[in-house]
């Protein structure tokens, strides 16, 4: 099988959980970082599926990788090869596919919750989970922009912040919110966090302080890895084994 390729957009938002996810199925990855110079690949054919993580900076910044990363996104639409992406990998993914990113209504930070959408995406992606947590998800906030979703495509999570919260077009799934955090993770945002919300007093709703994170950490976790394992397992689903 061919390896999951990993794109890696800043040293602090690595794959954490999804690596896991996926070397717990015996599933091999590879990591590439464009923090570090690597080049973008130039085919997604090369992989059974691309994972963008998350990263500080904007689509809209001119970056040269981020032409290169949309282009290799919708080769692998064209080729029927899965892609998700992570926060700036849902927001790459939207840029690839025909929507746009903008400012988000308001800056979320930390932990807080997003509903599921009533259509037949959501019940495929979702499927059990769905009852098992009446439709509320538990997921991690570090975002100030947003995606559009995609002509085509159907979102399947929201919340009251930020509408966008993850969208699935055929065996893509982009989300806006962090599914992958680990708690080592965590720790390591919350060092630049009085940079990002510098000049907010007091702070609005969707923002916690490091504190309320961390400490909200081992209630909030077993519930967002829950809603990770539903939404990875559907996601490896259609990796190509060939």
């Amino acid at each position: 099988m061919k390896p999951v390729a990993i794109f890696r957009h800043t040293n602090t938002e690595g794959p954490g959980y999804f690596a896991t996810f996926l070397e717990q199925r015996s599933i091999p990855w590879q990591l590439i970082a464009i923090d570090q110079g690597e080049a973008v690949p130039v085919q997604a054919r090369a992989f059974s599926g691309l994972c963008l993580m998350g990263g500080p900076m904007s689509v809209n910044d001119p970056l040269l990788w981020i032409d290169q990363i949309c282009t290799l996104v919708r080769d692998a639409d064209a080729a029927g090869i899965p892609v998700i992406g992570h926060c700036l990998g849902g927001q790459l993914m939207s840029k690839a596919l025909g929507g746009r990113v903008t400012r988000s209504p308001a800056k979320e930070i930390g932990w807080g919750k997003a509903s599921a959408e009533n259509n037949d995406s959501a019940r495929q992606w979702l499927g059990a989970w769905l009852d098992e947590s009446a439709g509320m998800a538990t997921v991690f906030q570090w975002h100030g922009e947003t995606f559009s979703i995609p002509a085509g495509a159907q979102r399947i999570l929201g919340n009251e912040f930020c509408a966008n919260q993850a969208f699935v077009l055929g065996p893509h799934l982009a989300l806006q919110c962090h599914v992958e955090m680990t708690p080592e993770m965590i720790g390591e945002w919350c060092r630049s966090w009085h940079a990002e919300v510098e000049g907010r007093s007091p702070l609005p709703a969707a923002i916690q302080t490091p504190e309320q994170m961390q400490a909200e950490t081992a209630v909030r976790l077993p519930a967002m890895r829950r809603l990770a394992d539903r939404l990875y397992s559907i996601w490896i689903s259609g990796l190509a084994r060939d």
